[in-house]
């Protein structure tokens, strides 16, 4: 039980402080904007991205099943969305499966906070 605690906020905190130092890049660097151009997402979707992350962030730590449930899955489907969008403009290969490597952390912060939620 111990072991899974420590995963569990182990993998939860790199997820959230991960979204949120990169929702104040999304939204403040001009970099993040060249890039989402070469993706070919118009500039409002940077924004709604960036302000997408800061409230999943918050979310993953509410004891809310639902906003916590939420949050799984649209990081989920972020991390996916991500690689695909860099494989399909044809980024490197490390791009592309930095995604799926953020998309295995998030599964183990879920599948640890399913098995605390099991012993309660």
């Amino acid at each position: 039980m111990k072991s899974t605690k420590i995963t569990y906020y182990t993998t939860t905190g790199i997820i959230s402080a991960m979204m949120i130092f990169i929702a104040f890049e999304t939204l403040l660097k001009p970099e993040v904007k060249v890039s989402m151009e070469h993706l070919g997402f118009p500039d409002y979707f940077r924004i709604e991205i960036g302000i997408t992350k800061l409230i999943g962030a918050v979310f993953l730590w509410l004891p809310v099943r639902l906003l916590k449930e939420s949050a799984y899955i649209g990081f989920a489907i972020m991390f996916a969305s991500a690689s695909l969008a860099h494989y399909m403009v044809g980024d490197p290969v490390g791009k592309v499966f930095t995604g799926f490597i953020f998309l295995a952390v998030l599964i183990v912060s879920y599948v640890s906070h399913s098995k605390i939620q099991e012993i309660k």
